[in-house]
């Protein structure tokens, strides 16, 4: 199908710095507090420390929002609780400051970049910066033909890889992913449940905006439809996210396996996210070790790839929305687990607690 090589992502990919990790624990014995006080914070330092291979860990000082987005044609059929094609309406609140992780975003001082990858709208609608990796306007009707062309999906997958080389070549030390798009959480349920091997209600969720039944069982309906398309190409990822993904789905899933590729953390928002993820474990085995969860969705797709993936998320607040809002209330907890592991004392230097006796000063014991 194409000239892309993916099992090169397997050869790239190396796990964070073992000895490095190894490194920060013994420091963290070390410290005033003890071990395994502070909960999960402690793992997240360790694990911070061996992604940057640092011992003590740096603070994360230039993280930043990275929203891939597109439209999918599947929500023309009533999976959305938004019309088919609106997701532009979103892009735009978002940089015009009005969506939730954009008022998060401002709180925590994190710049916020916003990829059009495939939006249902003309091309100059949003400035070049937002425009120019685009691939196609909208993404085909999953439940019955393929979301994008192969030529398509690979221009979309590479488009993923040069966006995170750009965060990694101007700094960016951590990356907080999401995506903004109507119908992605079904296509995110598709590829979830044709990789787990499960069936379409297990992974069917109600979306950021909650549907009513009538939808959800027609969200139902699709990704059953959808999976069907799906089986057939498991074995080939690209030829997957072509048939059943979307040109934002296929961007992400580069983008995560070249910011493993280049050790740059990253921390997975919702459900679409996870699915993306749980693709590129398909291709690189290692790779989830660059990836932190950040909470718990609500939807029963993103708890079932997580869950293959072993990764527990972080926090547990119903967050829903999507946009990367739940990741980015994350980000602090990141930021603090790197502050406590750099800066907490460790103990003084081990002194003799009792003075030596001398050996011929040993009063007799009767």
């Amino acid at each position: 199908m194409s000239s892309l090589n993916l099992d090169d992502f397997t050869d790239l990919i190396e796990r964070p710095d073992g000895g490095v990790r190894r490194d920060a624990e013994a420091r963290r014995e070390r410290q005033i507090v003890p071990p395994g006080s502070l909960g999960r914070l402690d793992d997240l330092g360790e694990w911070l420390a061996a992604a940057q291979g640092s011992v003590p860990v740096r603070p994360v000082v230039r993280p930043r929002v990275v929203l891939f987005a597109g439209d999918h044609g599947v929500a023309e059929l009533g999976v959305s609780a938004r019309p088919a094609g609106s997701a532009a309406d979103l892009v735009r609140e978002i940089l015009d400051g009005g969506r939730p992780v954009s008022v998060l975003a401002r709180r925590l001082d994190v710049p916020v970049r916003v990829v059009d990858m495939a939006l249902d709208c003309a091309p100059d609608t949003f400035p070049e910066d937002v425009v120019r990796h685009r691939v196609r306007r909208g993404s085909g009707r999953i439940d019955f033909e393929d979301a994008l062309t192969p030529e398509e999906a690979e221009a979309a997958f590479l488009a993923g890889v040069a966006v995170a080389d750009e965060e990694a070549d101007s700094g960016t030390d951590l990356v907080v992913l999401g995506d903004v798009s109507v119908g992605g959480t079904t296509a995110a349920g598709v590829l979830v449940a044709a990789l787990c091997g499960t069936d379409a209600s297990v992974v069917t969720g109600r979306g950021g905006e909650a549907i009513d039944d009538l939808a959800w069982m027609r969200k139902c309906a699709a990704i059953r439809d959808a999976l069907r398309r799906a089986r057939p190409v498991l074995g080939e990822q690209l030829q997957l996210l072509a048939a059943v993904g979307g040109a934002d789905l296929a961007a992400m899933t580069g983008f995560l396996l070249q910011c493993a590729v280049r050790k740059l953390p990253v921390v997975l928002d919702g459900v679409v996210a996870a699915a993306c993820a749980l693709v590129g474990q398909r291709i690189a085995f290692r790779a989830p070790d660059w990836w932190l969860a950040s909470h718990r969705s609500g939807e029963p797709g993103q708890a079932k790839a997580l869950d293959r993936m072993a990764l527990e998320p972080l926090l547990d607040q119903g967050v829903k929305v999507g946009e990367g809002a739940g990741a980015l209330l994350a980000l602090p907890l990141v930021q603090a687990a790197a502050a406590l592991a750099a800066e907490l004392p460790e103990k003084p230097e081990a002194t003799a607690e009792e003075p030596e006796k001398d050996p011929e000063d040993v009063s007799d014991i009767t």
